[in-house]
């Protein structure tokens, strides 16, 4: 484990030059650069809450904040997942010249996720002071969620990362996989309007659990409960371990498979 450590903070300074690096890159040539990171966001509640509040009347009190918060946690999740999973493909070049850390690339993914993460957060919380939605104390509890979707997609990520390189059809079966998780999470819709086999299906997604914890410290002034910590608990531990496991198995091949 020291050696891990050791390793991990020699290479701290790549790490950073790598955040850097897809941040610049992702905003590259663009006017509004990182602004993007939260006009983006702000765009599509605007748009989806025009198209839902009124196609399906959901009786949901600021359903613009309800929306904007599923679309902080999911869209996370979506862009981290996303781009993690070809961290070691896109580096192939620099992973044939040099010894480096290959779970340093996945990293650098997620963490500049994170980064626009934070920035969307802000935005959420400029909608809700917008819209005169009174901030309980619970808002201090954030954190616990937001640590557990950057926990959860860091582990699907170095799985993804993994099994892409031999495997690249996935980048491609990916795109409709999340799609169809989107409408499994209740990002736009409220749990109250599904039926009991359908709920029972959503609240099997660790998203949904997550997403709940967020909205539950954010909107419902209610502390998350012990169950619901442990539940997401559970499933951060079990990525992260089949996420680790498969990557430490596959990553001296993939310089063949590059």
């Amino acid at each position: 484990m020291s050696t891990y450590i050791q390793n991990f903070i020699k290479f701290r300074p790549l790490l950073n030059e790598l955040i850097m690096r897809d941040i610049k890159t992702k905003y590259r040539k663009s006017i509004l650069g990182v602004f993007w990171t939260i006009l983006n966001p702000l765009f599509m509640m605007v748009v989806l809450s025009v198209v839902f509040s009124n196609l399906f009347k959901f009786d949901i009190e600021y359903f613009p904040v309800y929306l904007l918060s599923g679309q902080l946690i999911f869209n996370f999740y979506n862009e981290a997942t996303t781009s993690a999973m070809g961290a070691i493909i896109d580096n192939g070049p620099l992973i044939k010249k040099i010894y480096v850390p290959k779970y340093v690339f996945v990293l650098s993914r997620i963490f500049s996720s994170s980064i626009n993460l934070l920035a969307s957060f802000t935005a959420l919380i400029f909608v809700m002071l917008a819209m005169r939605v009174e901030l309980h104390y619970t808002v201090l509890l954030v954190p616990i969620p937001l640590f557990f979707i950057v926990f959860f997609s860091l582990g699907v990520g170095i799985l993804l990362a993994a099994i892409t390189v031999k495997f690249r059809d996935i980048m491609h079966l990916y795109s409709v996989f999340v799609t169809a998780l989107m409408y499994l999470t209740p990002v736009i819709y409220p749990m109250s309007i599904l039926p009991e086999w359908l709920e029972k299906i959503v609240l099997l997604n660790p998203i949904t659990n997550i997403l709940m914890m967020f909205r539950d410290v954010m909107m419902n002034n209610t502390v998350p409960s012990v169950s619901s910590i442990l539940l997401a608990a559970v499933e951060v531990v079990v990525v992260m371990a089949a996420g680790l496991y498969v990557f430490y198995k596959r990553q001296d091949t993939f310089i063949l498979d590059i």
